[in-house]
């Protein structure tokens, strides 16, 4: 199997289109289809469906695209610890954000990024704490901010500060100033499904005072919860960062929430797999540093 075919397939498989693979590669059609039906021959197996419509990956093909990113990822990731002897920082690294901190990070981190890296290149994906878990491990992303996340033997944890949670309802006229966890727990609550952060942690606080949480509907996504909140579904639990997401945070009103207060740690992590490169590592100090800040003002 060589890389190029391995990288072939998965820009066919990714867009789901010969023709727009081969723009992107800026590659022949016709070279492209061969390369990936040479992968298919010496694999044995058909790894793409072509319909009229474009391609999609069959049962096999979407285990060798799951295989093959993190592969080329690898490959990608052992250039760039090669350069690091010559003190190089380059090469990319692939971060994963969770959807309530993505408007608040993206920009101020991207131009702190450009500033500081200028050689190397930023993606970030985007993702719930179960989600970039598993990406972490597979190798699929570099570096991840998840909430409350303990460590282990294959992943390291660092915190970077600990976020408010509030009760957010829809706008109110005369709102309280707070409302206690115990009338928490008697409000419709709209919240993701298990096992997201947010809601486990609610989950056990609650518990230690004997109680459990009144749910009007599970959903996962930050921006359609707050929608269903702004529209008089219920209420939700979330961080104050978590109102950038939706384009009208005066359509909600925050409510501190005592008895005890809720607060959320915010960590960074990296695998232990594999050592980090310089790059990585510059991104993490950058991280470390800028994160409180951003967060906060």
């Amino acid at each position: 199997m060589e890389l190029r075919q391995l990288e072939y397939f998965i820009r066919v498989a990714e867009l789901g289109s010969f023709s727009r693979a081969a723009i992107l590669l800026d590659v022949a059609q016709p070279a492209l289809s061969r390369q990936v039906r040479l992968l298919e021959l010496e694999l044995k197996q058909h790894l793409l469906l072509r319909n009229g419509r474009g391609v999609t990956p069959t049962e096999s093909g979407k285990l060798l695209l799951e295989h093959g990113r993190g592969i080329l990822h690898q490959i990608a990731r052992a250039r760039e610890e090669l350069g690091r002897v010559q003190g190089s920082a380059a090469g990319e690294v692939i971060l994963g954000l969770p959807p309530s901190l993505l408007n608040t990070v993206a920009v101020p981190l991207v131009t702190a990024f450009r500033q500081c890296l200028p050689h190397a290149t930023l993606s970030i994906a985007e993702g719930l704490s179960r989600t970039m878990m598993e990406s972490l491990l597979s190798g699929r992303i570099d570096v991840a901010l998840l909430y409350n996340t303990p460590a282990s033997s294959d992943v390291e944890v660092i915190e970077l500060l600990e976020e408010e949670l509030f009760l957010i309802t829809p706008k109110q006229p005369a709102p309280p100033l707070t409302s206690s966890l115990t009338e928490v727990a008697t409000l419709p609550l709209l919240i993701p499904q298990r096992p997201n952060s947010i809601r486990m942690y609610l989950e056990n606080e609650l518990a230690k005072l004997g109680l459990r949480p009144h749910i009007a509907m599970e959903i996962d996504g930050i921006s359609a919860i707050l929608d269903l909140v702004a529209n008089g579904a219920g209420c939700a639990v979330l961080t104050r960062n978590a109102l950038r997401c939706c384009g009208h945070p005066d359509r909600f009103t925050l409510v501190s929430i005592t008895g005890p207060s809720l607060r959320i740690r915010l960590t960074m992590a990296v695998t232990n797999r594999h050592p980090l490169t310089l790059t990585q590592e510059r991104v993490m100090t950058l991280l470390r540093t800028n994160i409180p800040v951003w967060l906060t003002n």
